[in-house]
């Protein structure tokens, strides 16, 4: 294994190893996001998975996802994760549950800062960019606050044969929260890495007592904490399914699909 190589996998193991207590994590050095599968599949309409949510969690403790089924949005937060339903219930989710699509990452802030007074998406995504060291690395969102109001969607459970994303959100639920206290949890990604993942900023919200949240549209603050966590490792496990192994993964209009059906 060449050295470089090794070095990396060394990192990954030290950060994450199986104790009797369970999973132990260094903070400090563990700087991947584990992501199971890729946008490109569920743009394809691969919506199934052997991924259980329990696997997931021992990967990380903060993440976004969907659910088998394209069944609603995933949220983790604190090592919880939560089932964000269309027909706008919320659930802490079963570890048995499955996921075709999930990213987490062990969430430890390196800088953060508040934002007071009203400001919108582009004001505060703007804001993080000026934070940020480089454009080519991955970042955790973690906005913590007051939001005068929060414009979400939450995408609808299917059945086969599966429709492409693009087609199934058709009949997402859309949903605009105001005067909401929470949560905004996500990534920014580099633009080289759509069709992998979402390229740029991906959130996902849910409010202080866990009733109400969504994949964000768009969204006004009041009053708010901004987190952020440099990550310079992207473990990416593929499933193998036949649904993946048989799926269309090089779209010329990765772009343009990912915009539509993220809201961008």
């Amino acid at each position: 294994m060449p050295t470089n190589q090794h070095s990396s996998w060394l990192r990954t193991w030290v950060a994450h190893w199986e104790h009797p207590h369970g999973v132990h994590h260094d903070p400090e050095r563990g700087r991947e996001v584990y992501q199971r599968s890729t946008m490109g599949a569920l743009l394809d309409g691969v919506y199934d998975d052997d991924a259980t949510v329990a696997e997931i969690l021992t990967h990380g403790d903060f993440g976004l996802g969907t659910f088998n089924r394209l069944d609603g949005e995933m949220v983790i937060l604190d090592g919880v994760c939560y089932h964000l339903h269309a027909n706008g219930g919320v659930n802490r989710a079963n570890g048995e549950d499955r996921t075709p699509f999930a990213a987490v990452t062990w969430f430890q802030p390196d800088h953060a800062f508040d934002v007071e007074g009203p400001t919108d998406r582009n004001g505060l995504t703007a804001a993080i960019d000026d934070k940020i060291d480089s454009a080519n690395l991955i970042y955790a969102i973690r906005i913590t606050g007051r939001f005068s109001a929060i414009h979400t969607r939450t995408v609808t459970k299917q059945d086969p044969p599966y429709v492409g994303m693009s087609e199934a959100t058709k009949n997402q639920r859309e949903t605009v929260l105001n005067d909401t206290h929470g949560v905004m949890a996500g990534f920014r990604m580099p633009d080289y890495e759509q069709g992998i993942t979402v390229a740029g900023y991906h959130l996902h919200y849910l409010n202080d007592d866990h009733s109400r949240g969504g994949h964000v549209l768009d969204f006004m603050t009041a009053r708010a904490r901004v987190e952020i966590s440099m990550r310079s490792d992207l473990h990416l496990s593929l499933p193998t399914t036949a649904q993946f192994r048989q799926a269309h993964l090089d779209r010329a209009d990765i772009d343009a699909d990912v915009s539509r059906v993220e809201g961008g």
